[in-house]
């Protein structure tokens, strides 16, 4: 075993100049900020200034894979994208996977910093080292697919993968997301609008050299496991089998589905015409994956004239947010809606939930039918779905403009009786995990950086299983070791669960490890084989206490860039429903804890080594993680 950490290749494309050139990222630094994430911030921070407008030209867009990207193993394949938010005017921060990640990393980049702005619409065609900018005037105003089928037809080859912008963040759309694969999204943080600000429509990459482990014979032994894991891994192959929705009509029952903008838990009347089973019976075509991953979690669907399977299928946050936040029953209509947003471009979790919001100003009487266009905005009218949803997309005047902004930007357009209705931390709507059922998560929600995110940590159900579960033990790995007889209490080792889980999901989204196959508990692999593939897939001597530790830069990265910024203690608040009492089903009257929450969150600033008065990062722990450099800018 060595401990020769590679070199970074970065791509630099200044689209103002037309100019692309190529740097070497010194390995010792790459280690400290091996990818992903941790990687885009490293770059994107050398160069964005305080408090410019996110939509201009000197905002900063990187593109960012790892060090183990590539690698011939199941949950290796995704990409960050990082640049200032212009959702929340917080560092944005956003995944996804798919077959890019891998076949950038194929051609040799570790990343890409796009800079500037092109003078007319371009996109950016790797191939190997021959890289141009090429005119994509044609391409704007096409939806995904039909884009793709431009470029391999004007580019005549079939080997390429496109990460594109669709009308939505061509319009600035604050939530317009960026689409591989027409139906594999950086969803979340508004990356799609800073794309389309830079009149970027697209990166088009050629397949490269495959990637080879260092340790062929150990590396394959972990690869290969993944049959057995899965036989023995009931979570992960239910996944497989019904998708990310699989658990939706247990959670109505419980009483934990939001429902009708958070007005509710319980989606009786159509939480089992909605579910992962549901979908599996009837509409399910196939189960897509991404590069050599053996789970198959995506979905695709088919409605013959009314869904094409090019766009996949919906996940659980999406049939949640169109679903029932909306009262909505309809798969068939969830489906158009997910289809519309990957066409187009844009989040599905903003998307749904803005419409959610904007149906409860309609039912309140805060939107006239007038202002909606004509469209009686009701909860339930799953009609309204794809009209709304085009709207936004070209930011027609209208009801279109309105809600392309966001809830809470929509909320001050309507009047200060809207801002509570909508659900957002940071400017950003929360996903459909609920924190009076998960108040680890809901305090994840409120300090996380870049706004609420389900995926930035465990959730609080894996602290109830059996000390002798594998989930427990795995936790145990990072020192979570105190167990509870159910999910609502919060006390300081809860706290603990919480940050230590923050970091840990911090360190996948840095080496773009996927959060279903890599993490601390129920997943295929643990925190043993992490440390694993990094030993075995790049000769990498590292440790889980290294790994924490870049867990831990990364979050004090964006905590730093968002204090630089205004952001203080004050910006980490749930919604106040949050604190209301739940109408309706077993959960009738449920709130979450205002004062246990509050205290969790100074626990939270206290254990993160934070100032006690604004929630940013002290010197000392800037200095502690090697981010003296960030300090003296």
């Amino acid at each position: 075993m060595y401990n020769q950490f590679p070199d970074a290749k970065i791509l630099r494309v200044d689209l103002t100049k037309g100019d692309v050139n190529t740097e070497i990222l010194p390995g010792d630094i790459y280690r400290l900020y091996p990818g992903g994430s941790a990687l885009g911030l490293y770059l994107a921070m050398q160069d964005i200034k305080t408090g410019i407008d996110p939509l201009s030209p000197e905002n900063t867009l990187v593109f960012s894979v790892s060090a183990l990207t590539g690698l011939p193993i199941s949950g290796i394949s995704r990409m960050n994208v990082t640049a200032k938010s212009p959702l929340t005017g917080t560092i944005g921060d956003s995944q996804a996977g798919g077959f890019f990640p891998v076949h950038l990393k194929s051609n040799g980049y570790d990343a890409i910093v796009f800079n500037g702005k092109a003078e007319k619409p371009v996109y950016l065609f790797i191939n190997g080292d021959n890289v141009e900018l090429k005119s994509a005037e044609n391409l704007w105003g096409k939806v995904t697919g039909e884009a793709e089928d431009a470029i391999r037809e004007e580019l005549n080859r079939d080997d390429v993968e496109i990460a594109q912008i669709g009308p939505g963040g061509e319009n600035l759309v604050k939530y317009a997301c960026i689409i591989n694969m027409c139906n594999r999204a950086n969803g979340r943080n508004g990356m799609g609008a800073v794309m389309g600000s830079k009149n970027l429509k697209a990166v088009v990459v050629a397949k490269g050299k495959a990637m080879k482990p260092v340790y062929k014979e150990n590396f394959m032994e972990l690869a290969k496991s993944v049959t057995q894991r899965l036989e023995e891994n009931e979570s992960v192959a239910g996944l497989g089998k019904y998708g990310t929705d699989g658990d939706l009509q247990g959670f109505s029952e419980e009483g934990f589905l939001v429902t009708r903008n958070w007005t509710s838990g319980h989606f009786p009347e159509g939480a089992e015409k909605l579910t992962g089973t549901t979908m599996y019976d009837t509409i399910l075509k196939e189960r897509d994956t991404c590069f050599a991953c053996a789970v198959k979690c995506k979905r695709v669907v088919e409605i013959p004239g009314m869904v094409d399977p090019l766009y996949g299928g919906p996940e659980y946050e999406t049939v949640g947010t169109f679903g029932s936040y909306c009262g909505v029953t309809s798969l068939e209509y969830v489906s158009l809606a997910n289809q519309l947003c990957n066409m187009h471009g844009l989040d599905t979790i903003s998307c749904g939930a803005t419409i959610a919001f904007a149906m409860e100003c309609y039912e309140k009487g805060l939107l006239s039918k007038e202002e909606c266009d004509g469209i009686d905005l009701n909860f339930g009218n799953a009609e309204a779905l794809p009209v709304i949803i085009s709207k936004i997309a070209k930011r027609e005047e209208g009801i279109g403009e309105l809600l392309a902004e966001g809830s809470y930007r929509a909320a001050e357009k309507i009047g200060k009786e809207a801002l509570p209705l909508s659900i957002s931390v940071k400017k950003q709507e929360l996903p459909a995990h609920m924190p009076q059922y998960k108040p680890a998560v809901g305090l994840i929600y409120a300090v996380n950086p870049f706004g609420a995110d389900h995926q930035s940590s465990e959730h609080d159900p894996f602290l109830v299983m059996p000390p002798d579960s594998r989930e427990r033990i795995r936790l145990a790995k990072i020192g979570i070791h105190k167990g509870y007889e159910d999910n609502f209490t919060m006390d300081d080792d809860k706290v603990r669960f919480a940050l230590d889980t923050h970091k840990y999901f911090s360190i996948l989204d840095t080496l773009c490890l996927c959060q279903f196959v890599w993490g601390p508990s129920w997943e295929l692999y643990g925190p043993d084989e992490m440390v694993d593939l990094c030993k075995y897939g790049i000769g990498w001597d590292t440790s889980l206490f290294e790994l924490m530790q870049v867990g831990e830069r990364r979050l004090n990265m964006m905590r730093y860039f968002n204090s630089r910024e205004g952001f203080t203690k004050d910006d980490d608040k749930l919604p106040e429903r949050i604190f209301e009492p739940l109408k309706g089903g077993p959960t009738d009257g449920v709130v979450l804890d205002r004062k246990a929450h509050d205290k969790a969150k100074d626990v939270y600033y206290e254990f993160a080594g934070w100032d006690k008065e604004t929630g940013n990062p002290t010197g000392v722990i800037m200095k502690k993680l090697s981010l003296q450099w960030l300090l003296d800018q």
